[in-house]
């Protein structure tokens, strides 16, 4: 075959000329190749896209399936239950874009205690792990044949961990001064927060019990005495009461009968501001039977500040200390020499303090640590911006969330259960205090608030979460592990009329089947 201009053919090219095209040694004309071409290429992407729809769709289903299967087994509870629809927010998933479930994941609702999540998020992200508070002594008199000549000052700098074995490591330091004697008062310094003791963020009804504490920076026990009942010798008998810690800021009214047999407990305790006595009264009344058990109740005191300095005073004459003066608010004056201090726990400790046992003191006390970054002396309402400026910088706005209570401890906040599961997934991604913020949180079956919940099922142990509750409101939002590696952050949120207890077993039996999923999201 001879060959025409620009030919140089080789197999599987192609040669054109004169709107011709010559292939593997046929000439086809260009026009008709053309029309030829389009319709295969056409029907060959035709048949390609059928093709790997079909692949994605099969894929899709292979993967999505068991995801279903989740979101299906969880309707299922919900309808047993019978649960109202519009009271509860659920919003459970590895990644955003994917929800293993979700239910009014964007409706504003009550989250009671959960909010302490935020609260804790908002402290490591200003607080890291490590960081600890100070409990100091400090004089501005000499000492002379081991006397004070002068008072003895306590400055409390806002440690929420400041407890009895705390002050016993206090004394013991301050013990290595070779004071023996102070000659004069004990003048407690709490100015490094405000002096709003029961902030009106809180909801507003006041009860004696513990989880309603006071805070102040000068504090001590959670601002809480323990009250113990024990039956006396004989039917008849006084009982036995005992405050725990003992001192003088304290005052005993015990009227308490020891009754025959092993009746439990009945008894009523209140305590009352002891009024020109100073301090608080505790009234202690009812019976106890002969054999009963010890029976204990916590009960919260009014002023921080002189609790914290009897204790001292207390404390100190247990080390043959005496204390001439009295113990009274002051302020620490800047010619004053330091004599002694004590470290608080590292800050994830404290957290544990908080998230364990949902303390609403400690988390009141963490936020105005948190006011202080804004301005001094620390307050909540500037520990709450420093909260909200926390959760805006993950892109949450009104919309989303609404806090003006760093303990949850009210009725006024509001957070939707989308909102609450970003901050728990931004948490989870930050090496820096993720470990720290998990460890914080109570072990299903395990400690803290879930001790008792999801025992002897497969969420045991593999669940820490953040529990919260008030009247109508029931709320968990934390983290499922799984055996196959993933870790899923899970937000429950319910404002509703429906027995309390009910809702907490539906939360976990809903768990249990997260955990339970080893595949699909």
């Amino acid at each position: 075959m001879s060959k025409s201009k620009g030919q140089g053919l080789t197999e599987g090219k192609f040669v054109f000329e004169n709107n011709s095209c010559m292939v593997a040694g046929s000439f086809i004309n260009f026009s008709d190749f053309t029309k030829f071409k389009i319709r295969y290429f056409f029907f060959a992407a035709l048949a390609g896209m059928f093709a790997l729809a079909a692949l994605s769709h099969l894929a899709q289903a292979s993967e999505k399936t068991p995801t279903w299967a989740l979101s299906n087994e969880i309707d299922s509870i919900l309808r047993k239950q019978k649960l109202d629809h519009g009271d509860l927010g659920m919003f459970i998933a590895l990644e955003e874009t994917e929800p293993l479930f979700e239910r009014n994941a964007k409706k504003l609702f009550i989250p009671a205690s959960v909010t302490k999540l935020l609260t804790a998020g908002a402290v490591l992200q200003n607080f890291p792990p490590g960081t600890k508070f100070k409990t100091q002594l400090w004089a501005d008199s000499p000492i002379e044949e081991n006397a004070l000549k002068g008072p003895l000052y306590l400055k409390g700098l806002g440690d929420p961990s400041f407890v009895s074995e705390s002050l016993w490591v206090l004394v013991n330091n301050f013990i290595r001064t070779g004071i023996r004697r102070v000659d004069g008062d004990v003048l407690v310094d709490d100015s490094f927060f405000d002096r709003v003791r029961f902030d009106p963020s809180r909801q507003k009804e006041r009860v004696d019990r513990a989880f309603d504490a006071p805070t102040g920076a000068m504090s001590f026990n959670w601002n809480s005495v323990n009250v113990y009942v024990r039956p006396g010798k004989k039917a008849g008998d006084p009982a036995r009461v005992f405050l725990d810690p003992e001192n003088d800021y304290v005052h005993l009214d015990n009227a308490v009968r020891t009754a025959a047999g092993a009746i439990k407990a009945d008894v009523s305790v209140d305590r009352k501001d002891g009024g020109d006595n100073g301090g608080d009264i505790i009234h202690v009344r009812g019976k106890i039977g002969l054999e009963a058990d010890e029976a204990v109740v916590f009960k919260n005191i009014n002023q921080p500040d002189l609790w914290s300095g009897y204790n001292l005073k207390s404390f100190l004459a247990q080390r043959g200390i005496q204390i001439k003066g009295q113990v009274k608010a002051g302020s620490t004056p800047s010619s004053a020499r330091l004599l002694a201090e004590v470290d608080s726990k590292p800050i994830e400790q404290v957290l544990a303090d908080m998230n364990k046992f949902s303390n609403n003191y400690v988390a009141e006390m963490l936020t105005k640590h948190l006011g202080t970054l804004k301005a001094q002396p620390g307050s909540i309402a500037n520990g709450v911006l420093v909260i909200r400026d926390f959760v805006q910088s993950l892109g949450l706005g009104p919309a989303d969330f609404s806090v003006v209570n760093p303990s949850g401890f009210t009725r006024e906040n509001r957070l939707t259960a989308k909102a609450l599961w970003r901050i728990l997934r931004f948490i989870q991604n930050q090496f820096r205090v993720e470990p720290e913020f998990m460890v914080s949180l109570p072990i299903a079956g395990i400690d803290g608030t879930l001790k008792k919940r999801m025992r002897d099922t497969a969420a045991e142990r593999w669940v820490r979460a953040k529990t919260g509750l008030l009247n109508s409101v029931v709320a968990l939002a934390g983290f499922a592990g799984r055996k196959d590696g993933k870790v899923v952050p899970f937000v429950f949120l319910y404002n509703g009329s429906a027995d309390e207890s009910r809702v907490r077993h539906v939360f976990d039996d809903v768990l249990v089947k997260v955990v339970e999923n080893q595949s699909g999201g």
